[in-house]
């Protein structure tokens, strides 16, 4: 069966994103965030900071939907959007401002904007939304906002794009990492990309660092895209940066990189290719109306703006340098095209942000501080609010007219390749063997297979023929064929077509989805534990990280010579010593970087932030590649089924077959508040554990230890609505840590219980 994949769903650690986002960045609930201050004139301090020009922060408290976090630091951020006579600023928070890992999922900065320049409420959650069906793109919903107990109004609470950010989305955080950002009292005036020559001073105006080194390498990206235009692939990724541009210019996003120097960040991968991803979206679908070449845009001009908009402007190569490319002019109105068909042609996103608005609506109504009427909130939806340079065109308004514009233009109405019937074969590979890809094409002067051997890696192309000699049936049939031969993990490949006017792609949502062939490798990195705090010891007595080889074959494999590392630019920290691996066999490895004790203890440490672990053979050929993200403690990570599935939270199995991973495999984000928990935590002899349901249901629940055993079961039956209690007596279990699972219905939630 053929499979589609986005690269968030490639390892857990995007499948866990996923999950994490149901909670704190869940589009269909409202986060409660009550910030205290020990400081009743806070408002002032946090204005001085301001004036003083510095981002120091005031500290305090937060609760954040009940859950209260300590010594956590507080600015208020923003440009236009920030004024010192203003009640509702927008917010910026670092939960690990003093404690380091204190974080909200994961999240350690909360950055919250006012809705100041959007009377909608919705332009960034649906912004961002639309984005990341394409491109690396943030997350966002809404937070309700007190301060000292003052009711400062709805939020919209957007995803910091940080090192956790980079992590997810690129597989690696230590890379040169900048924001477009203009300084304070700068003009913006193009000088988009532009190369001002090897002096990083010249580039302070319109980037800020956001990594610890970088400069040199952004300034060889900006002189490659000027002055040697060919060499740009090696530097730029491409088709991501054709995705970002047509998102930003389809939904008139001009208060970003197509239009001014700043809300954007470019990431360095480890392939040396610069990403974009958008920030401070408020003012997407039409609301900053001065372009910088075409003048101030009245509604006509907003609807009917070029969609090569700066295309010969050498103040803007960040446009003019890749739509100058016919190949990449195409691929760029094919990913308009599909964002257009997927999102606004049937009027999807008109139904999408009546949704978000009703869930926001009591919000809205009840938000003492919003700067326009609840009116405006429902009309500007579908009319423009205001007249003149201040007027705010309605979403609807804009949008309905703009792709009746689009898609009547010349390059839109082009007839496009059209890809069908893509299969390869075999179904799955073993490393080493042959697999063709064929497709169904016509109405295309050139057919390309792109593919890699590894996510994050760059996708190479090859050519499809209609020959009749490439196993894909007689000549001139329109099906294209094409071989490749398997590595060792997991081949990711899609295919492109083009003729001398469109093109096409399949999925249309490539190179960010793609059609994805399993490859049986006999050595896999099973199971990995990177915050062990207290489950399994090492021969020393000491809690460190492990990771756990498991071979696959029927043969057993000497690993002398074969290497693990956490970096994938350095292969090879660490080789294996004389070892065999047995047939279905299990191998610990210590990540602890104790390389004088007794054992195999890898001259690495996990990270459970999260990080990358690479396992290749005596000649660096890649074996198994898995990319995590934030870690629970005394937790680990590993394949369900086991040594062939994905990766999935688990309950340790050390040593020995993957099980229970269905302990967290079926969760499901409840669409209702259980509030499990238990009392005393910890406790030496028995404890209370309640919940609440609302409304009869079938009811399990179980005490796991962190072996995976279950040590208990305290209900087995339906309950009716309202609050339970149950009291879990220890008996001979021993001091440790255990999993309670409450199973309602088919909905799953776990806690974490001490026994002392």
């Amino acid at each position: 069966m053929m499979r589609i994949t986005n690269l968030l769903l490639v390892f857990f650690i995007f499948i866990s994103a996923l999950v994490r986002a149901q909670g704190f960045y869940d589009i269909n609930s409202v986060n409660t965030i009550e910030i205290t201050f020990a400081e009743s004139n806070w408002d002032a301090i946090m204005d001085q900071m301001v004036a003083d020009g510095n981002e120091e922060r005031l500290m305090g408290s937060v609760s954040i939907n009940g859950v209260v976090f300590d010594s956590v630091g507080v600015r208020y951020k923003g440009n236009s959007t920030y004024q010192a006579n203003r009640v509702k600023n927008p917010l910026n928070i670092k939960l690990d401002y003093i404690i380091n890992d204190q974080t909200m999922e994961g999240y350690g900065t909360i950055k919250l904007a006012n809705g100041f320049k959007d009377p909608t409420f919705i332009r960034e959650v649906l912004g961002y939304e639309i984005a990341r069906k394409y491109f690396p793109a943030g997350l966002a919903n809404y937070s309700d906002v007190y301060i000292n107990g003052t009711h400062l109004g709805l939020y919209t609470n957007d995803q910091s794009v940080d090192k956790l950010f980079a992590q997810t989305h690129y597989g690696s955080d230590e890379n040169a990492f900048f924001k477009g950002e203009l300084n304070e009292g700068k003009v913006p005036t193009g000088s988009v990309w532009e190369y001002f020559g090897t002096d990083s001073t010249d580039y302070f105006d319109y980037y800020t660092q956001e990594s610890d080194q970088g400069w040199d390498r952004l300034i060889h990206f900006l002189d490659t895209l000027n002055n040697h235009n060919a060499y740009t692939p090696e530097v730029l990724n491409i088709d991501r940066h054709l995705w970002f541009l047509a998102f930003s210019n389809l939904t008139v996003n001009l208060d970003g990189p197509i239009n001014n120097p700043q809300n954007y960040y470019v990431y360095q991968d480890n392939n040396g290719r610069f990403n974009p991803s958008p920030w401070d979206l408020n003012e997407c679908f039409g609301v900053f109306t001065m372009h910088q070449t075409l003048g101030p845009l009245g509604t006509v001009q907003l609807q009917q703006m070029s969609p090569f908009a700066n295309q010969n402007e050498a103040d803007f190569p960040v446009v003019s340098k890749i739509l100058s490319n016919a190949t990449y002019k195409k691929m760029y109105v094919a990913h308009m095209k599909t964002m257009i068909e997927e999102n606004f042609a049937d009027g999807q996103y008109e139904s999408r942000a009546l949704e978000i608005q009703d869930m926001i609506d009591a919000y809205v109504q009840g938000d003492p501080n919003k700067f326009f009427t609840y009116n405006d909130f429902i009309s500007n939806l579908y009319t423009q609010l205001g007249g003149g340079p201040q007027a705010i065109i309605g979403v609807v308004q804009l949008m309905d007219a703009r792709v009746t514009y689009l898609m009547g233009l010349t390059e839109f109405e082009y007839e496009s390749p059209s890809i069908q019937a893509v299969t390869h074969s075999p179904e799955s590979a073993v490393p080493g063997q042959e697999i063709v890809v064929n497709a169904q094409v016509s109405n295309a002067s050139m057919v390309k297979l792109a593919y890699r051997y590894s996510p994050f890696g760059v996708f190479e192309k090859v050519d499809m023929f209609d020959d009749g000699q490439h196993d894909e049936g007689a000549a001139g049939d329109g099906n294209y064929g094409a071989s490749l031969v398997a590595g060792s993990t997991n081949t990711q490949y899609y295919v492109y077509a083009e003729n001398a006017q469109a093109a096409a792609f399949s999925p249309v949502r490539a190179e960010y989805e793609f059609y994805e062939i399993e490859v049986s490798n006999p050595l896999v990195i099973n199971e990995f534990m990177a915050d062990n705090e207290s489950t399994i010891a090492d021969q020393d007595g000491e809690f460190e990280d492990w990771i756990e080889i498991y071979n696959n074959s029927t043969e057993a494999i000497n690993l002398a010579g074969y290497y693990l590392s956490d970096d994938p630019n350095e292969p090879a920290k660490w080789a294996f010593p004389d070892t065999t691996l047995m047939a279905d066999g299990y191998l610990i490895v210590w990540a602890d970087k104790d390389l004088d004790q007794a054992g195999l203890h890898a001259d690495i440490k996990l990270s459970a932030d999260g990080e990358t672990i690479i396992l290749s053979d005596q000649n660096l050929n890649l074996l198994d590649l898995v990319s995590f993200g934030l870690q629970k403690a005394d937790t680990t990570t590993g394949r369900y089924p086991n040594g062939t599935g994905d990766f999935t939270e688990m309950l340790p199995t050390f040593g020995a077959e993957n099980q229970n991973a269905l302990l967290v495999q079926n969760e499901t984000p409840f669409s209702f508040s259980l509030n499990l928990r238990n009392y005393p935590n910890p406790f030496s002899q028995s404890t209370q554990i309640a919940f609440n349901l609302p409304a009869e249901s079938p009811v399990v629940l179980e005490i796991y230890n962190l072996f995976g055993q279950k040590t208990d079961k305290l209900v087995s039956q339906s309950l009716r609505a309202g609050s339970h209690e149950y009291s879990w007596n220890r008996g001979n279990a021993p001091s440790g840590v255990y999993i309670c699972r409450l199973i309602v219905g088919n909905q799953t939630s776990s806690l974490k219980i001490l026994v002392e």
